[in-house]
């Protein structure tokens, strides 16, 4: 089934910010933040074993739990096991992540992409979530931000072990579609230029925004769209940078991307529209875009999106975007600019 096809609306849910990701949410708050995203008409929820140690998934599946099944779609991530074990969290190597989820549980996580820890890393998931079934799964993190000089050998893992052990899910009928859930272009590019597996569609966080988007638009979105799959567009705020927050790709913004933020709100301003429905609307603009997934853990974020998902942008904001040299040349808009 294609993505685009599977996937209940262009609005999910990120829930990594349930996972404690920079702070310790209160039980109530995480819980009122899934309801309200119920509450608004949502049903794609996607989550990951590494928010928190399974923290969020937790949290999700307690949320989950009263609401009939059939109605919502879950994803979740491979290639991270969580042990009962629990170990010092100020030790782990999250890479360039640092120490984003200092407040998650502290259970050990093991990095594993094998065939045998995938099959695991489900059924643990199916215990946290709450659930007997996920629709999509997605392969997490094999890339350069986690990996370093090492994800080349990460990424060969995965394919002998977690690819395949997918592409078998899938055909089976167990799970519905399988991808990568990544950060970064180049593991995407890769899985695509194989003969085998055959991967459904893509997580790409934080590369198709309108802080960053350039690498993505020439060497990802042409063959995804030309194949018939889709992209879940993560981070469609960049670490919150976009909307005014202080980290861009989990770590303070560096004063280039200030500058950039400050340039495209200030025409954003000039046009009376919230830089909410800016980066939704631009990420969601991409034919290869089937849906954007942006974090929250308030319930207010919820209607926000919403609201920005709705508010009527003129094309003159497009094309003072463009003449300002503030997004591709040839990234497709809200608009025919």
């Amino acid at each position: 089934m294609k993505l685009k096809d599977l996937l209940p609306g262009k609005l999910g849910f990120g829930t990594a910010p349930l996972g404690n990701m920079f702070r310790n949410i209160p039980e109530e708050e995480a819980r009122a933040t899934v309801e309200a995203a119920w509450n608004d008409g949502i049903r794609y929820f996607d989550n990951a074993p590494f928010y928190g140690a399974g923290l969020a998934e937790i949290r999700m599946g307690e949320a989950l739990a009263g609401h009939p099944r059939d109605e919502y779609v879950i994803s979740t991530k491979v290639g991270r096991l969580i042990l009962d074990e629990v170990e010092d969290i100020s030790s782990r190597d999250l890479g360039e992540k640092g120490d984003v989820f200092k407040y998650g549980r502290p259970n050990k996580i093991v990095n594993d992409y094998s065939h045998d820890a995938t099959l695991r890393s489900i059924e643990d998931s199916l215990k946290r979530l709450k659930t007997d079934h996920i629709e999509i799964v997605w392969v997490h993190d094999v890339a350069q931000d986690f990996y370093g000089d090492e994800w080349l050998d990460v990424f060969e893992s995965a394919r002998k072990g977690a690819f395949k052990a997918l592409d078998k899910l899938r055909d089976d009928g167990v799970i519905q579609a399988w991808g990568l859930g990544v950060n970064r272009v180049e593991p995407i590019e890769l899985l695509l230029d194989l003969e085998e597996p055959r991967p459904d569609g893509f997580l790409l966080a934080g590369r198709y925004t309108l802080l960053d988007h350039s690498r993505a638009l020439q060497r990802v979105m042409p063959k995804v769209t030309e194949r018939g799959l889709g992209i879940v567009a993560g981070g469609p705020y960049s670490s919150g940078a976009l909307v005014g927050g202080p980290n861009f790709e989990y770590a303070p913004a560096t004063p280039e991307i200030l500058d950039k933020v400050a340039r495209i709100k200030a025409i954003a301003d000039r046009h009376g529209i919230s830089m909410k429905a800016a980066g939704l609307q631009f990420a969601l603009a991409n034919p290869a875009v089937a849906a954007v997934i942006p974090g929250a853990s308030k319930p207010s974020r919820i209607s926000e999106d919403r609201a920005a998902l709705e508010e009527v942008v003129p094309a003159d904001f497009w094309r003072d975007l463009r003449n300002a040299g503030l997004v591709d040349p040839n990234a497709p808009l809200p608009i025919s600019v």
